[in-house]
């Protein structure tokens, strides 16, 4: 048999079509091993292969690659060309291909949670695809959003189209994600002329042809040939699909039945109530076990010990011990009522008491739970996460610390010796099961809540953290794949002037594209056991990072990694004063000490600096914060007026670069170093850094993000939204767009550095809107923060003239919801404590016990619950009613 492969897709000089596929011609699905195919004429390749369908496959899936000298290459979206050629009578099958571009709106709907959920439809009878037999052409088109009892019809020239009749078009039917149609047309004259159009077989009427020219299809019909044609999408008008959901962490989720804690279980509660209120997603924080220290620091749900292990914290112990063990339950009932009426969780005692019983429990199941099947299949799947994770917390427990790099054993993973550690015949091996029977509960009570969701038509929404722990299997597993000797962080922004640190070993690009970046597509796939869509944390990380030294603590000390430097000629030809002492160590003047630490100044002279440089015992900030951690030297004072010192630099020097290049130190401008320079220096030096910042960087980081993204985002199905805040270069919008993955955008941080605010109806389609998130005030919590800013935002965003109310009321707090709701985005989502505020009676009476998280501090607790519970919630018809109105008013 020959198959023939025909793209019409119009190229450039330079560029190059492949096809990759399921067989040894097309490279089994290794892209590096793709067909090239022939360049025809501007619109149309071709290749061709020719295969033993008994000896070598008996069907056929395969995709086009586009690469362009210099430059990545370019791999069109979805997996579903496919045809079974084992039930095809032909010698020749020729596939005529239209290219599906990545970042097509329509394709968002062929993502998991729109074919598994939000747009799924019972199947259709397979109509003409029944009656033609003796077929020479299938017709394959997409059309993802359709009204009920609408389908997708196809006329032409010929009898065997209809002769354009719109009366007795031919009907197709829906199999999986195409519309198709086989046809005779051994009787028609080529080329034929064509279009699809839209059916309603209720009324038994044809609705309308899709706009734009006809569609001509050229070749012949000779005998033991079939032409398959993949059409792509029907050119027709439709409404964009809109939804709005919910966000909220699960730990601040409350029921009667939860234990200080959201649970998992809790989950479903949350489904009813969205359900009620016409929202279609939940979405959740990151669900990871955190449990490093064993104290509230591991309420830091960005801080997972494994990136695929989920947290005991979750678990509902009455479903886990089950009805036959009931009994264990019954004296942790008043410990239970009484952590459940705290306004706020109290993650000490909530972890200590889960643990405990979580461990008595598996003691009394241990002979029942090592047979279970189930289990037996859990365990199997996710043996290469499971078993590490297991041992690491044993080792955690063992030596009171999860830093693997003091242990007395095991600080350097070895897989040999862990299954030692594991196995069965194990003295403590107890202490490593429980930890297996902890994560396969988990996993069945997430994998419930998850499948009622979607039987309720609820898809969920996961998050992905953007680092990873310093302390935590995977970098004890995997050292080489993560730069230890860095940390992650933020730049500085008016939430956290000082930009943020959050500790995390950054990521080494390098050894993880070697194997193919398989860490992070067995994460895609773990993500997928429970979620439909999720939210990638810092997405502008996978353009670049970043990155702090170890020695610094304030994330003002970071540059982008990586980043092209500032050579030492660029200077030089600046003309620009340059000296490496004066530029790139702190600036120290008695009038700078004395504006830090007034009179203080002496005795700040004297205990920390010889002259005017810092003593070799205090020169980073990590040396300061370590003598200023005893109690009896808290001054908080003279340590942030040293951090502030050492921070007072213009650039720093690139490691290894022997005084050649430099990296800016980010808000120069502000530094008294920067400010006591001469007036042409400054000037040259602002040009140059916004040069730096801004410009030479742009191509450059473009190129990191297509190394990695693209090949990522194939890995999976589900729809990926990138949380892309902060210093947004002028490429990522683009490379989004490109991928099809949603942005987000939240109207008090404009990416238009010309705007104040940002308003819902200027959102793309693409992209999810949201008044704030867990790392912001609610609205309420924000309307009152800056009045001037409020007055601005009233008069400007709302339309209001006078003078703004003081506080929120709910009416100013509903305007906002209805602005977001009303957008053109896909999707609006809220936090649980926005919706809450348009109501006075149900919200919180003080708006900043809404907040779950404070950017700005590194040792902010997480604790925040919803102050009434999701059974009391779901009462509330009023409050419901009035929700939906809004939700299906905005015709979402």
């Amino acid at each position: 048999m020959t198959i023939h492969f025909y793209l019409r897709f119009s190229t450039h000089f330079g560029q190059t079509i492949y096809i990759t596929g399921n067989n040894d011609l097309l490279g089994n699905d290794d892209i590096a091993k793709a067909l090239p195919i022939q360049y025809l004429n501007d619109q149309l390749w071709h290749g061709s292969i020719d295969i033993d369908v008994i000896k070598d496959i008996t069907n056929i899936r395969y995709k086009y690659v586009l690469r362009e000298d210099g430059k990545d290459e370019m791999v069109e979206f979805g997996d579903d060309r496919i045809a079974a050629l084992d039930e095809i009578n032909a010698d020749e099958i020729v596939f005529v291909d239209t290219w599906n571009y990545s970042g097509e709106t329509e394709n968002v709907y062929y993502t998991q949670p729109f074919q598994d959920v939000l747009l799924k439809k019972p199947a259709l009878s397979k109509g003409g695809l029944k009656l033609a037999k003796n077929y020479t052409h299938e017709f394959r088109v997409k059309a993802p959003v359709l009204n009920d009892d609408e389908i997708i019809c196809l006329t032409g020239a010929g009898d065997t189209f209809s002769n354009w009749s719109t009366e007795k078009p031919v009907l197709l039917a829906k199999n999986k994600t195409w519309w198709k149609v086989r046809l005779n047309l051994s009787k028609e004259t080529f080329p034929l002329a064509y279009k699809y159009g839209i059916y309603n077989t209720k009324q038994k009427q044809f609705l309308s042809f899709e706009t734009g020219a006809n569609r001509t299809l050229q070749g012949d019909a000779a005998k033991k040939k079939i032409t398959i044609c993949h059409d792509g999408f029907i050119n027709s008008k439709y409404k964009p699909w809109k939804g709005a959901g919910v966000a909220l962490p699960v730990f601040s989720l409350r029921s009667k039945n939860s234990f200080g804690t959201g649970e998992f279980a809790d989950i479903k509660l949350l489904v009813d109530w969205a359900k009620k209120t016409g929202l279609k997603l939940i979405q959740v924080l990151p669900l990871n076990d955190t449990t490093a220290t064993h104290t509230w620091k591991d309420s830091y749900p960005y801080a997972a010990i494994s990136a695929f292990a989920l947290h005991p914290l979750f678990l509902n112990l009455e479903k886990t011990a089950g009805a036959s063990h009931a009994a264990l339950i019954k004296p942790l009932k008043k410990k239970q009522q009484q952590l459940n009426a705290l306004a706020d969780m109290d993650y000490d005692s909530v972890i200590k008491f889960k643990l405990s019983a979580i461990k008595e429990i598996y003691l009394a199941k241990k002979e029942i739970f090592k047979d279970d099947t189930e289990y037996f299949e859990f365990f199997e799947l996710n043996r290469h996460w499971l078993v590490p994770y297991a041992a690491f917390c044993f080792l955690r427990d063992k030596y009171k610390t999860s830093d693997f790099s003091t242990w007395k054993t095991n600080n350097v993973y070895d897989e040999n010796a862990i299954q030692r550690l594991v196995s069965p015949s194990q003295k403590h091996y107890d202490d490593i099961a429980v930890h297996y029977f902890t994560q396969f509960h988990l996993h069945l009570q997430l994998k419930e809540a998850t499948t009622y969701a979607h039987k309720n038509g609820i898809v969920v929404k996961g998050d992905i953290p953007i680092g990873i722990y310093r302390n935590s299997v995977d970098a004890w597993m995997a050292p080489a794949l993560y730069n230890m000797d860095a940390q992650a962080g933020a730049p500085p922004d008016d939430f956290a002037v000082k930009g943020q640190n959050w500790g995390f070993p950054t990521y080494n690009w390098k050894a993880m594209q070697q194997d193919n970046f398989t860490w992070w597509r067995q994460r895609f796939e773990q993500m997928s056991n429970y979620f439909d869509a999720f939210r990638i944390d810092h997405i502008l990380g996978f353009f670049r990072i970043w990155s702090i030294p170890l020695d610094a603590v304030e994330g003002i000390m970071g540059r982008f990694e990586p980043a092209i430097p500032v050579h030492i000629n660029e200077l030089f030809e600046r003309n620009i004063s340059f000296e490496w002492h004066r530029y790139c160590k702190p600036y120290i003047t008695d009038a700078v000490l004395y504006e830090l630490f007034g009179d203080e100044t002496a005795s700040v002279k004297e205990q920390f600096l010889d002259g005017y440089e810092l003593k070799a015992d205090f020169n980073t900030q990590r040396k300061v914060a370590l003598h200023f951690a005893a109690e009896d030297k808290c001054d908080s004072k003279i340590k942030q007026g040293l951090f502030d010192l050492i921070s007072n630099v213009i650039l720093f020097e690139e490691e290894g670069s022997q005084a050649q290049r430099f990296h800016f130190r980010i808000g120069m401008e502000q530094t008294s170093s920067f400010q006591n320079l001469d007036p042409h220096s400054q000037h040259a030096l602002k040009e140059l850094a916004i040069n730096y910042f801004f410009r030479r960087q742009d191509e450059f980081w473009k190129k990191e993000a297509m190394h990695k993204l693209p090949g990522l985002k194939r890995s999976t199905n589900m729809l990926i939204c990138g949380e892309d805040l902060g210093m947004v270069p002028h490429c990522v919008p683009d490379v989004m767009q490109q991928l099809g993955i949603l942005s987000l955008e939240i109207q008090r941080m404009p990416k238009k550095t010309t705007s104040e605010f940002f308003h819902p109806n200027d959102a793309p389609y693409m992209s999810v809107v949201t008044p704030s998130t867990h790392d912001m005030s609610t609205i309420r919590g924000w309307w009152q923060e800056d009045r001037i800013k409020t007055q601005r935002f009233y008069n400007n965003i709302m339309g209001r003239y006078g003078e703004a109310p003081y506080f929120c009321e709910p009416w100013v707090n509903k305007e906002i919801v209805l602005e977001h709701l009303f957008s053109p985005a896909m999707w609006s989502i809220f936090q649980l404590q926005d919706l809450l505020g348009i109501d006075e009676k149900l919200r919180r009476e003080n708006p900043d016990e809404e907040r779950i998280n404070i950017p700005a501090n590194p040792e902010h607790y997480w604790r925040y619950r919803m102050h009434l519970t999701l059974e009391d919630l779901l009462k509330e018809d009023g409050f419901n009613d009035e929700v939906k109105g809004y939700v299906n008013g905005s015709g979402r």
